[in-house]
């Protein structure tokens, strides 16, 4: 996959000459609605021996439309996360446009003839919510009258899981209730975070749960607060864990949340490492403990239910 990132106005040297199957949207988390419009593109592609484009953006467009704080901004998927994704469901070129005012302001007439026709698209395929502009006069229905027949156009249908529409909205608000289950039926995949692990307090060392504490970016939607079963990711290889989200309350008030695994049967230094951690399961809440002997007790009964939950 080739990753083509665009500021506007671009250069049209930089756009590669053939003509393509273009697939658009935001695809926060990339879910199965998301995936659906991919791979309904992916088919057409096939079928019509073209290469298969996508564009995105960025970061999301109400950062610019609502003038909300970048960093305020919290993403089901980071975009190298997505960068990832995309090309494992067999995108031949990933357009990234940088989400600015300028390009903000194109009329949907500009926005078709730059960013459609001016990729080359024979196709364009999209969710039956896509819109390019302001929604009253730049939504799939209207496509029509600005592609003047230059391309196809494809509307892919809402994707529905029990009856309610598979949406970034409906992931975040299961992640908010702790249903990795539910994520993970809506996603395709388990919910993922990467970051860093650094320094923290070792003070999980003392209590026999050594944790690797994992710095993310500001820019990372967690689940709620809590002791998960989690799988980190250290080099290449998957390891079976038990995931920390919180303030550790227990040992100081106000504290800010941080995320810490401990890693089940593992012994390697990995401070300074990138990795991957998968939430799985929700255990239970965050609890301050009234000393060190009942802490111990309920981490004993947490690494059991993960052991267990594993075994099954």
């Amino acid at each position: 996959m080739q990753t083509i990132e665009i500021r506007h106005p671009y250069n049209h040297d930089h756009i590669p000459a053939e003509p393509v199957v273009l697939v658009l949207g935001f695809f926060d988390g990339v879910h199965k609605g998301h995936q659906k419009v991919i791979e309904t593109g992916r088919k057409i592609a096939q079928e019509k021996g073209l290469k298969l484009a996508l564009m995105t953006f960025n970061h999301h467009p109400s950062i610019v439309f609502q003038k909300e704080p970048a960093e305020k901004m919290r993403y089901l998927t980071s975009l190298e996360q997505k960068k990832e994704l995309m090309a494992s469901l067999g995108i031949d070129y990933l357009y990234v446009i940088e989400f600015t005012s300028d390009f903000a302001s194109l009329k949907p007439q500009d926005f078709v003839d730059q960013y459609m026709v001016g990729l080359h698209a024979q196709f364009v395929v999209a969710g039956f919510d896509y819109t390019y502009g302001p929604k009253e006069i730049a939504n799939m229905a209207c496509l029509p009258n600005y592609s003047q027949e230059r391309f196809e156009i494809v509307t892919v249908a809402k994707e529905t899981l029990k009856g309610e529409k598979v949406s970034s909205t409906r992931i975040r608000e299961e992640l908010e209730n702790g249903n990795m289950g539910a994520v993970q039926e809506l996603l395709g995949y388990p919910y993922r975070i990467d970051g860093t692990v650094v320094h923290g307090d070792a003070r999980g060392r003392t209590l026999g749960y050594p944790t690797a504490n994992v710095k993310i970016k500001s820019t990372t939607r967690l689940p709620k607060e809590g002791v998960y079963v989690t799988e980190i990711k250290v080099g290449n290889q998957w390891y079976p864990s038990m995931g920390s989200i919180g303030r550790n309350n227990t040992f100081e008030q106000n504290r800010p949340i941080t995320v810490e695994v401990y890693i089940l049967d593992f012994h390697q230094n990995i401070y300074g490492e990138q990795v991957s951690v998968r939430w799985l399961h929700y255990l239970r809440g965050q609890v301050a403990f009234d000393g060190m002997e009942s802490l111990i007790e309920q981490l004993k009964k947490d690494e059991q239910d993960t052991r267990d939950y594993f075994k099954e």
